[in-house]
């Protein structure tokens, strides 16, 4: 669940734009965890009323209080890496 917090930091995301960029998830995976996600109040669905229906979802407060952990443990992986 922590990459599709992580891949929502940079803002709002379509459904098909998370899938994208979590290599190797199924849809069916995506969905329960979006679901999970939301249920804990990390993220918010949004349905936007266009012609064309879109959900989006986004980070709550809570969710956005976790990009400070989630750089901090980027920044000990990189740096792990380098030596």
């Amino acid at each position: 669940m922590g990459i599709i917090i992580y891949s929502l930091f940079k803002g709002p995301k379509r459904y098909h734009e998370i899938l994208e960029n979590i290599p190797g998830i199924s849809d069916r995976l995506l969905t329960e965890r979006l679901r999970d996600l939301e249920k804990e109040g990390l993220i918010v669905k949004r349905i936007l009323t266009t012609p064309k229906k879109k959900v989006e979802y986004e980070l709550t407060q809570s969710g956005k209080k976790l990009e400070d952990v989630f750089l901090t443990i980027v920044e000990w992986t990189q740096a792990k890496n380098e030596s």
